[in-house]
């Protein structure tokens, strides 16, 4: 089995917020290039890699999804040199104070260390007092006299999340933005299972842009592309401190594979059969809306492409320490990969709504 630690690390470690994804997108082409027959950028900045099937042309054409936006922040004003910033897509601020950022500095054209700091709770508004802050109270320290900050950051640049990855135990690795960088790893995962196992569909490997925002790379990349069908792979909620409903699932035992509306059932219940035939541990996870994920986008994008959602649970989501299993990365890898190659010439006359 192929070692996606280093690469799952390098991902981890870069910025890439919505919107501004070219240094994730970099990272993802030099290491997809070697493993698709075609490679380029679409006019938003989504990755698109084709591997080019073995069928007779003109080939029905499958589309696997991941997203490699990551949230972050922006500085929204600054005053005495200290930068007050607001969100760029959706951050639990409780875990904010004290986290390691980067400030990238337009007006200097640095990456400038900081932290993120609040002021003691006796010089806040009585109405905020010491409860958990709301994003406006919170600022960021870079260490600068506030003519050095004027010199280098204005209003707008962005702020990124700079811990590095951990490993814990277990077979668990801990950092900033696996949500969705680790979805990333198993379609690498994927693509390299794909060079010694032949596959007859042609597979597009696609990481979006922008869905942490607006989905807008989801909803272009299905419009440009057009795949007979689509999986997107996208974390869920792990089981943690607080959370043991039946919303959320257990780190390392397994994929997830979404039911709901989002979802086409039949393309579910083909990734079931194949997991329990793998012998893949899985579990179901049930959405009775659409998911939150690129799978609506792309559900909903044309005519309509039959879509499905392969998962795996991140615990501490939207945090600068999200933490993932790397056995389900692996997993998903392989399941995606069997998938693709199990796919025969007329699958798509095979599929029907009710299931």
């Amino acid at each position: 089995m192929t070692d996606i630690l280093p690469f799952l690390k390098s991902l981890i470690s870069v910025s890439g917020l919505s919107g501004y994804e070219r240094p994730v997108a970099s990272l993802v082409t030099e290491k997809w290039r070697p493993l698709v027959d075609e490679i380029r950028l679409s006019r938003v900045g989504s990755v698109h890699g084709l591997k080019r099937g073995t069928g007779k042309s003109p080939r029905p054409s499958l589309m696997i999804a991941t997203h490699m936006d990551a949230i972050g922040m922006r500085v929204s004003k600054i005053v005495d040199g200290f930068l007050h910033m607001t969100n760029v897509g959706g951050i639990d601020v409780r875990v904010l104070p004290g986290a390691e950022v980067t400030v990238h500095a337009s007006r200097s054209g640095e990456e400038l260390p900081g932290v993120i700091a609040m002021r003691p709770a006796r010089f806040l508004p009585e109405s905020v007092g010491d409860r958990v802050h709301t994003i406006e109270h919170l600022l960021v320290d870079t260490g600068l006299l506030p003519r050095e900050v004027l010199k280098k950051v204005c209003v707008g640049d962005l702020v990124s999340f700079a811990n590095e990855p951990l490993e814990l135990a277990g077979d668990v690795i801990s950092g900033h933005t696996v949500d969705n960088r680790a979805s990333i790893a198993a379609l690498t995962i994927c693509l390299e299972e794909l060079q010694n196992k032949p596959h007859v569909w042609d597979l597009w490997a696609a990481t979006t842009v922008q869905e942490e925002t607006s989905f807008l790379g989801a909803y272009s990349s299905a419009f440009e592309l057009r795949p007979h069908i689509a999986i997107v792979v996208d974390g869920t909620f792990a089981k943690g401190p607080g959370a043991g409903g039946w919303q959320t699932f257990t780190l390392g035992k397994g994929v997830g594979l979404c039911i709901g509306p989002n979802m086409h059932p039949f393309l579910h219940r083909k990734l079931k059969e194949l997991a329990e035939r793998l012998e893949i541990p899985w579990f179901l996870d049930v959405t009775p809306l659409d998911s939150g994920t690129d799978a609506f986008a792309i559900q909903v994008t044309a005519e309509g492409i039959p879509t499905a959602l392969v998962e795996f649970p991140i615990r501490y989501m939207h945090t600068p320490v999200e933490a993932v299993s790397l056995k389900d990365i692996q997993r998903a890898g392989r399941l995606l990969a069997e998938f693709v190659a199990s796919l025969e010439a007329d699958f798509v006359d095979t599929i029907v709504w009710d299931d």
